[in-house]
């Protein structure tokens, strides 16, 4: 079969870029008899890839009304047996009848508009969006069985009709044994351990000022405790509150206690998630919570919404709170920070959970959906 794929996503550094980067390398494995044709708006912005699989430049004007028009254009004029949208974010218009496989990660922009598109015309357009991309999907996706049941629950659909598609840790993500400091993160001057991580975006929805206070309020008992925020936190492509989180920092006069490191590659976050005695993801809501099972993969323990798949994932490998209670993210943090013992058993059994998810099982079901879905014609 000859399959078509929405490849706009692979360079961005959030979940999305993150999913389709990992789901196609792993889909373009040798001993596969399929051809796959990746859509992208910048040949640049692609590695090499197997002779099996051709990258075509559809537009170079980007997310522009132009640039959108010369992706649908693309992916509607040839007669492709499936087309693959690893997530709706980038999702255009297919003027074919042509099975498309569309990727819902979450529901998060439906349950919190305002805190992830703050723009009124932004969700005018957004919810446009999903619409064609549900009423135009052969077949929809999801990453997890939680955002499988959100997701039905949201558009009022069978939960058996939606295909789940699940997420791993990268290979970078792994137990490292006797890990330092790369020059990137001694450069940043971290504070002393144990360190308490935070990886992700700063959107409203993340919850970070909750994080901060709770830290700030067990800063005596834990004198030598720091928090690490991990992200990009100046060019943000979504919506952020980075400012807002700044100034919680500074009102509860934190100092080099909390430190913003910006984006880390791959290979320096593992490092630091080897040396951190926590990562803490106390998110409003999580489609997968990647950040969670990277750090699981390098053994370290987590704290996580229950809002998210991970108490299901990563079960026995942290303490799973409800999001909107300040008190028992404090009560958690408390609880890893005052017990070695306890953390070490969260980290073996977080350790243990996160191997058993691969990014080559999570092809293979891709794969049995695209040959389905290509089936259908």
């Amino acid at each position: 079969m000859h399959f078509a794929v929405d490849a706009t996503t692979w360079t961005n550094p959030r979940g999305y870029g993150r999913f389709t980067r990992s789901l196609l390398t792993a889909l373009l494995e040798p001993d596969q008899p399929h051809r796959y044709t990746l859509f992208t708006d910048s040949l640049a912005a692609l590695p090499p890839m197997p002779a099996r699989a051709t990258v075509t430049a559809a537009t170079h004007s980007g997310r522009t009304p132009g640039g959108i028009a010369g992706m649908s254009r693309a992916l509607s004029a040839r007669g492709f047996d499936a087309i693959l949208f690893p997530t709706v974010y980038s999702y255009v218009p297919v003027l074919s009848s042509t099975p498309k496989v569309v990727v819902f990660h979450d529901v998060i922009a439906e349950r919190f508009p305002r805190m992830t598109v703050p723009s009124t015309s932004a969700r005018l357009l957004w919810n446009a969006k999903v619409r064609l991309a549900r009423a135009q999907a052969s077949t929809l996706v999801t990453v997890s069985e939680y955002s499988r049941r959100e997701l039905a629950r949201e558009f009022h659909l069978n939960a058996a009709t939606i295909q789940v598609v699940g997420e791993a840790p990268a290979a970078a993500f792994h137990r490292i044994e006797g890990a330092t400091l790369s020059p990137r993160l001694a450069a940043l001057n971290l504070p002393p351990r144990p360190w308490i991580v935070y990886a992700g975006g700063f959107g409203p929805h993340k919850n970070v000022p909750m994080l901060v206070d709770a830290f700030a309020a067990l800063t005596s008992r834990y004198p030598q405790a720091s928090l690490i925020l991990v992200g990009e936190n100046r060019n943000e492509i979504f919506h952020s509150e980075i400012a807002t989180i700044e100034q919680r920092v500074a009102s509860h006069s934190l100092g080099p206690r909390a430190v913003f490191t910006g984006f880390l590659p791959d290979p320096d976050l593992a490092l630091l998630l080897n040396l951190a005695h926590v990562l803490v993801l106390p998110s409003l809501m999580e489609g997968f919570g990647l950040p969670a099972v990277e750090a699981a993969a390098c053994g370290c323990p987590v704290i996580a919404t229950r809002e998210s798949p991970l108490p299901e994932l990563l079960s026995g490998g942290g303490i799973f709170i409800d999001p909107h209670s300040p008190s028992a993210l404090k009560s958690a943090l408390d609880a890893v920070l005052a017990s070695d013992g306890s953390r070490e058993n969260y980290a073996r059994q977080a350790l243990a959970a996160a191997t058993m998810l691969t990014w080559e099982r999570s092809a293979m079901r891709m794969l049995d959906i695209l040959e389905a879905a290509g089936r259908t014609r």
